[in-house]
């Protein structure tokens, strides 16, 4: 009996230290209606933004505030018009700003995101920079930096979905991309945020298939390209997935865990949709503290499609591949 006993005491403190795998995704509360969204830990306190909402509030930025990651609250928006030069870049006024990515070197704040034409490749990325971000009024202090990017019918790929990464070397790269010849890697300047001259890396394609809402993270030897694939932006009719590869060099070439190339279509599914979570997409990575997170977002079954953000621990299993853990109360 004692045995019996010690060996279950046993097992319930491994599963309590984590030996059942990655933890659940959790909870999320209060208000979590963002697509597209990014996340950024300020001192103790998480700031969330995401696409804004067409011809709503101007189209601009969508704000969420949260003082632990798990309890949101609206923010308002960043500004209330969209910028003067965006028309000129692409040649009409668009309803809403796109995927929003917010990232932080030598204590700036830099926010990337994009703007398209829909269905066009007619398109350009902006950056805007925040000398001290207070996560308690993340509308103030931003400076628009203007385009950094922009792709017209004539070129074989997409200037949206951007996100940087910056790599223990001191550099900082932008990887973007959607549709058309898919994703590419370009370097930029860590101080400014802008590109910098050289080449443009191919990482993945389905050949002018969906992919897009690429982000990069490194682990062990290994750096990390995960991806959306198939439909977007439907609500409970769309089929988002997040895919995943990964390569020894930033910039690649990145391959799934059968060893097909990201750029002939390959890549692992991480998550699908499950229940009334119906395509999760949209996805990036972020650091908490020392912890490497995931947040995404995906269309509730339960409330007609809308959209919702979620986050979940970015887990690693015994070759390497990510983990996202249990869906929150299964799915439903």
């Amino acid at each position: 009996m004692r045995s019996r006993l010690l060996a279950a005491l046993l097992l319930a403190s491994a599963a309590l230290a984590g030996g059942g795998g990655p933890p659940v995704q959790p909870v999320l509360k209060g208000d979590t209606q963002l697509h597209d969204p990014t996340l950024l830990k300020v001192g103790s306190a998480y700031v969330a933004m995401g696409t804004g909402i067409e011809n709503v509030d101007g189209g601009t930025l969508r704000l969420r505030t949260s003082p632990d990651g798990i309890t949101w609250a609206d923010a308002g928006t960043l500004g209330v018009r969209i910028p003067d030069w965006i028309s000129d870049q692409i040649g009409t006024q668009p309803p809403n700003l796109w995927a929003p990515t917010l990232s932080m070197h030598g204590g700036t704040t830099y926010l990337y995101y994009a703007v398209s034409v829909f269905g066009e490749n007619t398109s350009v990325i902006g950056l805007s920079t925040n000398a001290k971000l207070d996560p308690k009024h993340p509308e103030r202090g931003w400076v628009d930096r203007c385009p950094i990017l922009t792709t017209k019918k004539s070129d074989p790929f997409n200037a949206i979905d951007p996100y940087r990464v910056n790599t223990p070397d001191g550099k900082a790269w932008m990887v973007f991309g959607s549709y058309w010849t898919g994703i590419k890697l370009r370097e930029l300047d860590p101080v400014s945020g802008k590109l910098k001259g050289g080449r443009q890396y191919d990482l993945a394609s389905r050949g002018g298939g969906a992919v897009e809402a690429s982000t990069l993270v490194q682990h062990g030897k290994h750096y990390y390209l995960f991806v959306s694939f198939d439909r977007c932006c439907a609500g409970v009719d769309s089929t988002y997935r997040i895919i995943v590869g990964r390569s020894t060099a930033l910039t690649g070439p990145y391959t799934d865990r059968e060893g097909v190339p990201m750029m002939q279509g390959g890549g692992m599914q991480v998550q699908a949709t499950k229940g009334n979570h119906i395509g999760p997409g949209g996805q990036e990575v972020y650091m908490d503290g020392a912890e490497q997170r995931l947040v995404y977002h995906y269309y509730d079954g339960n409330q007609n499609g809308v959209s919702h953000f979620q986050t979940a621990h970015l887990g690693w299993d015994a070759d390497g591949w990510p983990d996202l853990g249990a869906l929150p109360n299964g799915g439903n």
